[in-house]
C-alpha cells in the first residue's frame, strides 16, 4: 500500500494504481475529491486523450494527468491549485471552440458532463468568432443508436468500450486532428447486444438511444435503484421514474454483478411494466368464464376448491407451482402454504440464449432463490399432471407452459382447482379457475436472488394503476382461508424475511433493509454483508 496526500488528507492506496484509480477506489472521485475527466472510465482502459484531469504533483515540472499517473508512497497531489485551475480552463476553451450551442434542444441537457464541467471549471464566456464545423446531424449508427458528430468531444470512451466489451469494434475515430470524427466502419453498424451502453459511458450529447430520445426531460426523472428481471444476472439498474411512469433502465455500478453495463434487451424489459397485458383485475371462473371478483370473495372461492379437492382426493393431490420471477420473502409464503396442505412444490425456469458477458440462459430474476427455499424441478410435476394425479394447483407466473414443460393449458383443463397469480394474461387463463393480479418487481419491495446466490434488494419505484398484490399477500390470504396454522391473513415482508432467515440459515439477516444496495451472498448474514458491499460500492 502506498501513503499518499491529496488536498492536505492522506490516503492508502493500492500499489500499481493511477491516481485517479485511487480515487475512485476510496470512493472520494467526484465525492470529496474533484478531478474531473472526460476520456477515462473505471471498466475502461485508459486513454489520456482529453487532459481534463490535470494536477499538480510535487517533485514534477509540470502538471500531470490523474488518468495515467501511477501512486507512489509519499505523493501529494494537489487538485486545487491555480495552475491546475488554469490548465481546466484551457482544456474546457477548447472542447467548446467547436461545440454546437444546441443545450436547449439536446437530449443530454441535464445529465450532460460537458454542461457540468463548463459551468463549475470553465471560462465565463467564449472568444472564437470563427464558425463551427458541420458535421454529421442525426445519423443512425444502427437499430439503437442516434450520433451527433457535431457533439462528439472525442474521448474515445465508446470506441473503448465496443473493443474491450463485448469485443465487437464496430466504432472508430476517423482522420486526423481538427479533421477528426467518430463514426461507424463502413457496413458494420452498430448493433451488438450491448450497443445501448455507449449512450450512458459518452460524456455529452453525441450518442443518445432511439428508445429514450425525447421522451422526457432528465430533470423530471427520479432515478429509483432496482435490479433487472430479464435474465439471472440480475443487472443493477436505476429506474427513470417520473409521474408514476417508468421511462428507462439505466446501468447502476455494482463490481460484483455488472460491473457499469447492461445488455439492450435488459434495458429495455422496463416496457414490460406498463404493457398493454398486464393483469388489471381478480377474476373467478363462472358459467361463462372468468368474471372480476372481490379479492375476498376469490380468495374464499379458491380455498373452497382446493380444501374439497383435499377432501375428495387427499394431500398428494395438491400441488404448488413456484415462480422463478418472484421475489424470495413471497416463494416463502408459498413454501409455508404448501407444507400446511402436505403438498410439494416446484419451480419451472424460462431459459434461453446466453453469452460470456452478463447475459444469462436462466430467463428469471430468483431461480437460485427459489431453488435454496427447496422448490424443485417442474418435470416430474408435468408427468403427475398427465397422469390425472394432481387434482389443485397453486400457480405462481406463467413458466409452467413452455418448451420441455406443458405444450399449452389444455392438459390443466380438468384439475379441480387452478388458482393463478401472475403478472400478465397468459395461456394459463384459459384453465384458471380464479386469477389474482400481481406487481411487478418494480411495484413492490422485496429480494432477488441472482445466479451467484447474491440477495438484492427491489423497491417500490411506482405503483400499478390498477388492482395488483404481491403473491405473499394473496398466498396469506388464501393460507388463513384454508384454516393452515400460522397463517392470519397478514403478509409483512421484514417478517417473511425473518422467518425464512430462521428456517433457511443461508437467508439468514438478508432482507430489504441489510442486504445494501449492493446486495449481499447468501450465507453472508448482511448486515456486515450489506454493509460491507456499500462501502466497497
Amino acid at each position: 500500500m502506498a501513503k499518499i496526500t491529496v488536498d492536505g488528507v492522506m490516503y492508502s492506496a493500492q500499489d500499481g494504481r493511477t491516481v485517479l484509480q485511487a480515487l475512485d477506489d476510496l470512493g472520494v472521485l467526484m465525492n470529496g475529491v474533484d478531478v474531473p475527466h472526460y476520456c477515462w472510465h473505471p471498466k475502461l482502459s485508459i486513454d489520456g486523450s482529453c487532459r481534463l484531469c490535470q494536477v499538480e504533483i510535487e517533485g514534477f515540472p509540470k502538471l500531470q494527468i490523474a488518468c495515467n499517473t501511477p501512486v507512489k508512497d509519499g505523493m501529494v497531489v494537489r487538485t486545487d491549485s491555480e495552475r491546475v485551475r488554469r490548465a481546466r480552463e484551457g482544456v474546457m476553451e477548447l472542447l467548446l471552440v467547436n461545440h454546437p450551442l444546441d443545450c436547449p434542444i439536446c437530449d443530454k441537457a441535464g445529465e450532460c458532463k460537458l454542461q457540468d464541467y463548463a459551468y463549475e471549471y470553465g471560462l465565463g464566456h467564449a472568444r472564437t468568432r470563427e464558425p463551427r464545423r458541420a458535421l454529421k446531424k442525426k445519423a443512425e449508427l444502427g437499430p439503437t443508436i442516434v450520433l451527433d458528430q457535431e457533439r462528439c468531444i472525442l474521448c474515445r470512451r465508446c470506441v473503448r468500450f465496443c473493443r474491450e466489451v463485448p469485443g465487437t469494434g464496430e466504432l472508430a475515430v476517423f482522420a486526423r486532428g481538427d479533421h477528426s470524427v467518430l463514426d461507424i466502419h463502413e457496413g458494420y453498424p452498430l448493433e451488438n447486444d450491448y450497443s445501448m451502453n455507449v449512450a450512458d459511458i459518452c460524456p455529452v450529447g453525441a450518442l443518445t438511444t432511439k428508445d429514450f430520445r425525447f421522451k422526457v426531460r432528465v430533470w423530471f426523472l427520479d432515478d429509483e435503484p432496482g435490479v433487472c428481471t430479464g435474465c439471472s444476472n440480475g443487472c443493477n439498474v436505476h429506474l427513470g421514474v417520473a409521474s408514476n411512469k417508468v421511462y428507462r433502465y439505466v446501468p447502476r455500478r455494482n463490481d460484483a454483478v455488472n460491473d457499469t453495463w447492461i445488455c439492450d434487451e435488459g434495458r429495455l424489459s422496463y416496457k414490460r411494466i406498463a404493457a398493454p397485458d398486464r393483469l388489471t383485475e381478480v377474476s373467478v371462473r363462472g358459467p361463462h368464464g372468468l368474471a372480476p371478483a372481490r379479492r375476498s370473495d376469490a380468495v374464499a372461492e379458491a380455498a373452497a376448491r382446493i380444501r374439497r379437492a383435499l377432501d375428495a382426493h387427499g394431500p398428494g393431490a395438491v400441488a404448488g407451482v413456484a415462480s422463478a420471477h418472484a421475489c424470495n420473502e413471497d416463494l416463502y409464503v408459498l413454501r409455508r402454504l404448501l407444507a400446511g396442505l402436505g403438498a410439494q412444490g416446484v419451480v419451472p425456469v424460462p431459459t434461453g440464449r446466453a453469452d460470456d458477458l452478463l447475459i444469462k440462459a436462466e430467463k428469471a430474476a430468483n431461480a437460485a432463490g427459489a431453488r435454496a427455499l427447496g422448490f424443485g424441478d417442474a418435470a416430474p410435476l408435468v408427468e403427475r399432471l398427465r397422469s390425472g394425479s394432481v387434482r389443485a394447483l397453486v400457480v405462481l407466473g406463467r413458466d409452467l407452459v413452455g418448451p420441455g414443460l406443458l405444450a399449452d393449458a389444455a392438459s390443466l383443463a380438468g384439475l379441480d382447482a387452478l388458482v393463478l397469480l401472475d403478472t400478465h394474461h397468459s395461456e394459463l387463463e384459459r384453465a384458471a379457475h380464479v386469477v389474482f393480479p400481481t406487481r411487478c418487481a418494480a411495484e413492490r419491495e422485496g429480494t432477488l436472488t441472482n445466479h451467484a446466490g447474491r440477495v438484492q434488494r427491489v423497491t417500490a419505484a411506482v405503483e400499478p394503476p390498477f388492482e395488483a398484490y404481491c403473491e405473499g399477500e394473496v398466498l396469506a390470504a388464501l393460507g388463513a382461508a384454508l384454516g393452515l396454522p400460522g397463517f392470519d391473513g397478514r403478509f409483512d415482508v421484514r417478517a417473511a424475511a425473518r422467518e425464512l432467515g430462521r428456517e433457511v440459515p443461508a437467508f439468514a439477516g438478508l432482507d430489504v433493509d441489510t442486504v445494501g444496495p449492493q446486495g449481499a451472498p447468501l450465507g453472508s448474514g448482511a448486515p456486515r454483508g450489506g454493509a460491507a458491499a456499500e462501502a466497497r460500492a
